[in-house]
């Protein structure tokens, strides 16, 4: 009798009924701050839960229930619209000013096309004799199912992999890119939109080997088939979690845009950290010397949440004239450039001694740094040593 709670349907239902909040949840919060990544998000959580729902219904004993039930003809598969969803998703965060055109409505054309044949399946077969007392017409039994799944499926499958590869192209981008606006990554360094990919990717993958194993080695049972809606269901809470209380506010509030369309050439020097550039122009070399003697007087990379923008405000110039200066003035990237003079301030700190008062994360965080990691990070790249190695040589 439906609904049958038993140990396979509870926790599918539970997963998707998670699922099914915060996507309510972030569907109020997109319509309140009108902000893109949210409404994409939301749909991806939608039609992740929304797959769940053949496997969640049939081990709560709906098809058993219902003989005749023309549920199958209203649950069509939306897995061609997830991965593109997923893709513009990172765009609507990296990029938000361009994430969606004209254009980008022909990714949803094979979502579009099987809607469509799913329509003319229903109106062919509700017109077949005998309709009313069946479960599944012709058309679901020997073209549906023998045919047209099949070939979703594989579509699917190539699908989400060239948008995961896309979106895993444009993380590393733009991680890379952001080096030239932020002091500290290590809170911005995008570790949620990373894991979220990994979370889609494990499912992805899972799903893949099950489908191979289903199509050319043995038929999986339902029992078999829900790990995998277990998986899902697990991804789901995890991303319904992660994505809605992830505040990426501080990305979104710098327009860096058109910034990142440009083409910086910068050769970046680890060692010495500052690297006497030639051929300056004049106003580069008269901006390099206010950056030399503010830094000296003022500390600016004291603070952790120190950004291009902010210290272009304190120095009462433009973003992309301090950019230039740091790019062509001393040949390195804004990050590289504020670590450096944290570094610097770190080998400083050590002379003195303050080392035996302090942990070495303890002075890193007196020097500007905000996490372990990021020092770590830093130190190495700059002085191509560890702290501690380091500390042996001034003894």
């Amino acid at each position: 009798m439906f609904p049958d709670f038993n140990t396979y349907s509870t926790p599918l239902l539970l997963l998707s009924l998670q699922g099914i909040i915060f996507t309510f949840l972030l569907f109020k919060r997109y319509y309140r701050n009108r902000n893109i990544s949210d409404l994409f998000l939301a749909l991806i959580l939608l039609i992740t839960c929304y797959h769940q729902t053949t496997y969640t219904i049939g081990f709560m004993g709906w098809y058993d229930t219902y003989k005749n039930t023309k549920i199958n003809y209203y649950l069509v598969p939306l897995s061609l619209a997830l991965a593109p969803l997923l893709y513009f998703y990172f765009v609507s965060i990296t990029n938000p000013k361009k994430v969606f055109n004209k254009t980008s409505l022909l990714h949803f054309i094979p979502t579009t096309i099987l809607i469509v044949i799913s329509a003319i399946i229903l109106i062919y077969d509700s017109n077949q004799i005998g309709f009313d007392e069946t479960q599944n017409g012709y058309l679901i039994i020997n073209f549906k199912w023998k045919f047209l799944d099949p070939l979703v499926a594989l579509l699917s499958m190539f699908q989400m992999l060239i948008y995961l590869v896309l979106s895993f192209q444009l993380l590393y981008k733009y991680k890379d890119k952001i080096n030239q606006y932020f002091s500290n990554t290590y809170k911005i360094e995008l570790n949620w939109l990373r894991n979220f990919l990994f979370a889609y990717t494990i499912s992805y993958t899972y799903n893949t080997v099950q489908i191979v194993v289903n199509e050319t080695i043995v038929n999986l049972s339902w029992v078999q088939e829900w790990w995998y809606y277990l998986l899902s269901g697990l991804v789901i809470i995890y991303v319904g979690i992660k994505g809605f209380y992830t505040d990426l506010s501080q990305l979104r509030g710098i327009e860096i845009e058109s910034f990142l369309d440009q083409e910086h050439k910068v050769v970046v020097q680890t060692n010495p950290v500052f690297k006497e550039p030639t051929e300056l122009s004049k106003d580069i070399e008269e901006t390099k010397h206010t950056i030399e003697r503010y830094f000296e007087s003022n500390k600016p990379f004291l603070e952790p949440d120190l950004t291009l923008v902010i210290l272009a405000n304190k120095l009462s110039i433009s973003r992309e004239e301090l950019s230039e200066t740091i790019n062509k003035g001393f040949q390195l990237k804004f990050n590289d450039f504020i670590n450096g003079y944290r570094i610097e301030e770190f080998k400083s700190k050590l002379q003195e001694g303050q080392h035996k008062q302090l942990s070495f994360i303890g002075i890193a965080y007196e020097c500007g740094f905000n996490s372990k990691p990021t020092f770590n990070r830093a130190f190495k790249k700059m002085t191509k040593t560890s702290p501690s190695e380091y500390l042996k040589t001034l003894t």
